[in-house]
């Protein structure tokens, strides 16, 4: 059998997760049978810079484009027909050619807090070694606690939850999402309120990307969802208002309840010394204005803000 749809993916077992569960919501939309799906639509397994490079924060080797730039490149190339990203990796802006064709429903968008010692954020000792390279997660983290010891930590989950259970940190931070999706969630010791630990724009979801010329395929169509798909446009625009990378420290987070879009965006300095937020809701949101409100809390955010860019 010829296949129909080629996925690119990454070699992380999330990355394997997250691209088997579209393998097979994809091979649902085409009429495939499970027998077929691995010649039907096949995994194309991509390593990517950001995955070859584990020992330094993503800012200073040229941010989080480096998990999808490969995978892109196998796009445009056509050696693949669709990219399964993480959402909260994929740059504001797409390369010329390709397109985000669907956003399928989004998992639950929290940080996880996870310790072998504390059974909760509030609960961990002064001067806890804390684990992470977020530098949003970070300045989140010194915003309620100044005393933590923040310390860089990168690589697979389980990887992260190895160098924990060894000792190395008193907590890490991950998304729910990931840990859910990979059958992990008896280790999150608390799942982080959306206020205190807003979460990065689009965690949670996934990006299906194609060629633009493929995004009104059928099978994309059957995956979007569309309340997701409204509410990362509009945490999108907010990222791009606010020039969202790894180098900045932003949130921004948006629901829609009742046909009602809320959004709440904001930016920290990066020691957590300062958080700037703003937050604004719409009726009957479309793409358009889904886009257009996180623009304008963007704006008013780095307005109030200035420029907290780290530089490396």
């Amino acid at each position: 059998m010829a296949p129909l749809v080629r996925i690119g993916t990454r070699r992380s077992k999330l990355a394997l997760t997250q691209s088997g569960m579209m393998q097979r919501a994809i091979g649902r939309a085409l009429g495939v049978a499970d027998a077929d799906l691995a010649e039907a639509v096949p995994l194309v397994e991509i390593v990517t810079t950001g995955d070859r490079v584990q020992d330094r924060r993503l800012l200073e080797i040229g941010g989080k484009a480096l998990f999808t730039k490969e995978i892109e490149e196998a796009l445009l190339d056509g050696r693949v027909d669709v990219a399964v990203h993480s959402m909260k990796d994929v740059p504001a802006e797409q390369p010329p050619g390709l397109a985000i064709a669907a956003v399928p429903e989004r998992e639950d968008a929290r940080d996880a807090f996870l310790s072998e010692t504390a059974a909760t954020f509030g609960d961990l000792p002064m001067e806890a070694r804390l684990g992470t390279a977020s530098l949003r997660r970070q300045a989140q983290a010194l915003a309620l606690r100044p005393d933590l010891r923040i310390e860089m930590l990168r690589g697979n989950v389980d990887t992260r939850m190895r160098r924990l259970a060894d000792g190395e940190f008193d907590a890490i931070l991950l998304a729910v999402s990931g840990l859910n999706r990979l059958g992990l969630a008896g280790a999150i010791r608390e799942r982080l309120s959306l206020d205190r630990f807003l979460p990065a724009p689009g965690q949670g979801a996934l990006a299906l990307q194609t060629r633009a010329e493929d995004i009104g395929a059928a099978w994309a169509g059957a995956l979007n969802h569309a309340d997701t798909a409204l509410a990362i446009e509009a945490e999108r625009g907010a990222m791009t208002a606010l020039e969202g990378s790894c180098r900045t420290a932003i949130g921004a987070h948006a629901e829609i309840v009742a046909g009602r879009l809320r959004l709440t965006v904001e930016m920290l300095a990066p020691d957590g010394s300062a958080r700037w937020r703003r937050a604004g809701e719409i009726d009957q949101p479309t793409a358009q204005s889904a886009r257009g409100l996180g623009l304008r809390l963007g704006a008013e955010v780095h307005g109030d803000a200035g420029d907290q860019k780290v530089e490396s």
